[in-house]
């Protein structure tokens, strides 16, 4: 007998995915996007991005490592701007990089995000997006702003697929929905 696994209906455009339930914590469990791998998926939400970051002016779209690399990419194509990805270790050819601690929700552990030294030359007094699939605690985001500010980058809009938890919490965010929080008891 297989185990019937419980999942949350989401719909971008007609692309339709049944998005999995996992505990992240005891007690509290969230919908888990993967868009790695998933090009119809990822081209709707692009072309969705796109529309709502029309009105906004800027120079790079920027993103961390790793599953939001797609979405960044595709939107790059979409808006004809070129994307930084965020890395998560460092090399020796990213040279002087500026870098950030953060603590993701579906690693719970401490991560590092490096800004290559020929990234920070292309962004330096640019105006930028910051790019991610799900926005859940605002972690990344944080990390991922003060690295901008110390690059001489002006953020002028946050994006996102989905937001997750108290959607008024992320009403500054450009996103195309909000994935609830399940939690035990409630």
């Amino acid at each position: 007998m297989t185990e019937k696994i419980e999942s949350y209906p989401i719909q971008i455009g007609a692309v339709k995915r049944d998005l999995r339930l996992f505990e992240v914590a005891p007690g509290v469990r969230i919908a888990i996007l993967n868009i790695l791998g998933d090009t119809p998926f990822v081209q709707a939400a692009s072309k969705a991005l796109a529309g709502k970051l029309a009105d906004f002016e800027f120079d790079a779209l920027i993103t961390a490592e790793a599953k939001s690399i797609p979405l960044a990419y595709q939107l790059s194509v979409d808006t004809n701007t070129p994307y930084v990805v965020l890395r998560k270790s460092y090399k020796v050819y990213m040279g002087d990089a500026l870098k950030c601690e953060t603590v993701s929700i579906t690693t719970g552990k401490p991560q590092t995000l490096y800004l290559d030294q020929k990234d920070r030359d292309l962004i330096a007094g640019k105006t930028v997006v910051l790019v991610d699939d799900v926005i859940s605690t605002g972690s990344t985001l944080d990390s991922m702003c003060q690295i901008m500010d110390e690059a001489g980058a002006t953020v002028v809009a946050n994006a996102a697929i989905f937001t997750e938890g108290d959607a008024k919490k992320w009403k500054d965010v450009v996103a195309l929905g909000n994935l609830p929080v399940w939690i035990e008891g409630e």
